[in-house]
């Protein structure tokens, strides 16, 4: 069976070898038929501390490593400090 893998941004990078990674996804209300956000934050592990706060990751499943960390980093899609220079003007 494949590993799920989930893209969404890091909020906390505060454990060692640990972030926090918040994954939204949108889906219609069935009664509204509105498109509503509902969001999760999973417990990924991150074996070499790259990850900071602000970044865009992609986690995939794995087996468990802890009690609530069941996933890995696979990849930084988009770094906060590349992000940040791309968007500001330069002068």
């Amino acid at each position: 069976m494949p590993r799920r893998v989930l893209s969404g941004v890091v909020v906390s990078d505060k454990a060692d070898k640990t972030v926090s990674v918040l994954v939204e996804r949108r889906l219609m209300h069935p009664m509204y038929k509105k498109f509503i956000t509902r969001s999760k934050r999973y417990l990924a592990h991150d074996e070499d501390n790259r990850c900071k706060v602000g970044d865009r990751v992609q986690i995939q499943e794995r087996s468990p490593l802890s009690k609530r960390k069941r996933w890995e980093v696979v990849e930084a899609a988009q770094a906060a400090a590349e992000a940040a220079t791309a968007e500001a003007p330069s002068a």
